[in-house]
């Protein structure tokens, strides 16, 4: 059975673009064209993922979030789009995706409706992969609002897994299973693993630092449960990059880029990539983080030291490095020294005899080569990170 559910993909964190923070679920496209959850919306981010560097830098998803559908399922059962939103429909869409050298990801709902309201797929798991295999998707954000049991809740989740596998495509399997779950019981990450591809355990991200700040330190609290379940295959998912929006300083946007890293963290940016800065266009494309985010080990990082205002977090990488960040919590006053031995990092064996470290973020300079007993001081901006490979 665990063979049969293996779906090969996701070997690295998915890295993409999900329209639901920055378009919620916006339907009235005679009210403003350019900001409702329609075709014209893919289209025009599927032309930049293409054309300005996002594809390229790994960003390969463009992902439909909830109000997509009609409000009713077709004569045949099948879920449809909504008509004058999708004029050509899905698979016309996705073969536009497609023809830009990307894919299509789409939404729906473990229960009888989605969040939003709109047709769920309980009782419909066989015909909606079915439906979805023959549009060409190749993601499905499968949400866990409106099922009316835990036990349904899991059954569901499991039959979409098999559903999509028995589909013969290629479809990545991005889950809210344990979210759901977690009021209740504790969730056993195994079986989430071998269902599906990545997990949300917590609450939806916000565009304000508060948001990020709990997230991490749900992450944190949580870390000995989920860290080592994560790796090829499934991945914790700490939720969307809110990296170019409106409620994020430079030095939050440098936490967030930062620690999604570390987390190994699937990269779904939710934002508008039509009006998006130089600067926050240049952090979601910056090379040697994505390289961090996207390390062939697949070890998600973790907290070592709390240390009153700063975190001091780690994540070991392929050839026997690590990427190590240094976060300062503290919403006042200016910059701030961080000082550690290096004899923490990697259980003492990360620069033993001695190490090369290179600061990856906010900018990009080598440090030199340190011994294993030597000591680092880092300046830290309030709410910043400074991200290091050691």
């Amino acid at each position: 059975t665990a063979l049969a559910l293996d779906n090969g993909l996701a070997r690295t964190p998915p890295m993409g673009w999900l329209h639901w923070e920055r378009f919620l679920c916006g339907t009235d496209c005679a009210a403003d064209p350019r900001r409702c959850v329609s075709e014209r919306l893919f289209v025009e981010m599927a032309d930049r993922m293409a054309a300005e560097g996002w594809r390229d830098a790994g960003y390969e998803y463009i992902c439909i979030d909830d109000c997509w559908m009609a409000p009713a399922r077709d004569k045949q059962g099948r879920l449809q789009a909504d008509p004058k939103r999708f004029p050509g429909g899905i698979r016309k869409l996705a073969d536009y995706v497609h023809s830009k050298g990307l894919k299509l990801g789409i939404y729906s709902d473990v229960g009888n409706k989605t969040c939003a309201g709109f047709p769920g797929s309980y009782n419909h798991y066989d015909l909606d992969a079915q439906t979805f295999a023959s549009w060409g998707v190749d993601l499905l954000k499968f949400d866990g609002c409106n099922s009316d049991s835990v036990e349904l809740l899991a059954e569901g989740y499991r039959r979409m897994s098999l559903a999509l596998n028995k589909t013969g495509r290629s479809i990545v399997y991005s889950c809210e299973w344990p979210f759901y779950l977690r009021p209740l019981h504790q969730p056993n990450y195994t079986e989430i693993k071998q269902y599906c591809n990545h997990w949300r355990n917590y609450y939806d991200v916000y565009d304000s630092w508060s948001s990020i700040k709990s997230i991490l330190d749900w992450t944190a609290r949580h870390q000995d449960s989920i860290v080592k379940i994560a790796g090829p295959g499934g991945w914790n998912d700490p939720d969307m990059a809110m990296i170019g929006n409106f409620g994020l300083s430079w030095d939050q946007s440098v936490t967030q880029m930062a620690m999604w890293a570390i987390m190994a963290a699937p990269l779904f940016m939710s934002n508008d990539l039509r009006h998006i800065s130089p600067e926050a266009k240049c952090l979601l494309q910056n090379k040697e983080v994505i390289a961090i985010n996207q390390d062939p080990l697949g070890k998600q990082g973790y907290q070592l030291i709390k240390d009153k205002n700063f975190q001091l977090w780690e994540r070991p990488l392929s050839g026997r490095a690590y990427a190590v960040a240094v976060l300062n919590e503290q919403e006042i006053g200016g910059p701030l020294n961080f000082t550690f031995s290096l004899t923490f990092l990697g259980n003492g064996l990360a620069c033993n005899p001695a190490c090369s470290i290179r600061q990856v973020l906010p900018a990009s300079r080598d440090w030199g080569v340190y011994s294993w007993i030597s000591s680092l001081t880092v300046e830290v901006n309030p709410t910043g990170t400074v991200l290091l490979k050691v």
